[in-house]
């Protein structure tokens, strides 16, 4: 799993993900992540790697 930044232009990938959302509700919001983190895992198509990105995001999002 690939954890230090590896996007060739992240701020041009934030802003183009900011503008995908906007004026979306938070139902509407929830579901574009669905759909586009569902896409991303496609492109992986590593089975272990995605179950550790899993894992990984879980452990992140307890300790906020």
């Amino acid at each position: 799993m690939i954890t230090e930044p590896h996007i060739p232009d992240p701020d041009d990938f934030y802003a183009a993900l900011l503008a995908a959302h906007e004026g979306l509700s938070d139902p509407q919001s929830a579901s574009l992540n669905a759909r586009l983190v569902l896409l991303l895992a496609n492109q992986c198509r590593d089975h272990a790697v995605l179950l550790e990105c899993i894992a990984a995001a879980c452990a992140t999002g307890a300790a906020e």
